[in-house]
């Protein structure tokens, strides 16, 4: 996942949250409102259309790319992507606020908040390896209510909202659902690299040595295999807002549960460490051996 850009908020830093009382969308909550729903479902899609069309003419074609103030990489790829759903978004729905990892915040005290990664897995992007995917999360003050992960050179897309069904689309096999898994002795867990854990790298491996196999790389893309019940367990660290925002309502959508490693609901100010499991029987255990 790509690290904290220098112009906008990370997941340890405040977030303002405020009303927008211009936005009639917020008389009720947006999930309770089926058409409501819908138009902002129909938003995020449009946005992850506009970014694949960027994204994909640059993909295996030797991009360079610049480092940020916290060594990740960046190319014109993730910039314009952005530029291009802001746009989408902010004509869609001008009194929501932005929040994008190249470009910051906009419209801070609006309660629905954007939240994009254009391009989360920069490295898997400048390999070759689609182990990547476009993000788009919406939040209803602190909590995740839309999530899109879109894989746009494969053509994969997992749509989550709060309240229903993970949707999932893609020419490729794959049904939206996470499995049943008893037991961590039987769990595939993934991490997309271990540099990412740092300190917690042994709380980490506890965890590790209790699963059945483990796996690196993904970034988001590990994420969307969970929610197909391809993968049991992720355990990462070091995750920026809008690393995870998208994921939640996609997780939980499709079966599973996405928190912290105290096993606590995920909060913009939060640390970055984040576990998701297919299966929710697996999180207890899983938060007892990563606590120690």
């Amino acid at each position: 996942m790509i690290g904290l850009a220098a112009s906008g908020p990370g997941v340890g830093d405040p977030v303002p949250t405020g009303p927008s009382a211009a936005d009639p969308v917020l008389a009720a909550p947006v999930w309770a409102d089926p058409g409501a729903a819908d138009r902002l479902v129909a938003a995020a899609e449009a946005a992850a259309d506009v970014a694949a069309a960027v994204v994909r003419p640059f993909f295996r074609a030797g991009l360079p790319a610049d480092l940020k103030d916290d060594a990740s990489p960046v190319t014109i790829a993730d910039r314009t992507a952005e530029q291009a759903m802001r746009a989408v978004l902010a004509g869609r729905f001008p009194d929501h606020g932005i929040l994008g990892e190249e470009f910051g915040l906009d419209r801070p005290q609006a309660r629905l908040r954007w939240v994009l990664d254009p391009i989360d897995g920069t490295r898997a992007f400048l390999t070759g390896r689609p182990m990547f995917g476009t993000l788009i999360g919406l939040l209803d003050g602190d909590r995740p209510i839309l999530g899109v992960i879109d894989q746009p050179v494969t053509g994969e897309r997992w749509i989550g909202v709060a309240g229903q069904r993970t949707r999932f689309r893609a020419t490729l096999g794959g049904t939206a659902g996470t499995r049943s898994c008893a037991t961590l002795a039987a769990a595939e867990l993934s991490c997309t690299s271990p540099e990412m854990l740092g300190a917690d790298l042994p709380r980490w491996q506890r965890l590790a040595g209790a699963v059945r196999r483990v796996s690196y790389g993904g970034d988001c893309y590990a994420y969307g295999l969970l929610a197909l019940g391809q993968i049991d367990v992720i355990a990462e660290a070091d995750l920026k807002l809008w690393d995870w925002v998208a994921l939640v309502p996609v997780i939980e959508g499709a079966g599973g549960r996405l928190t912290d490693w105290e096993g606590q609901t995920l909060r913009p100010q939060g640390d970055g460490r984040v576990l998701a499991v297919g299966d929710p029987s697996l999180l207890g255990p899983a938060v007892a051996l990563l606590r120690g």
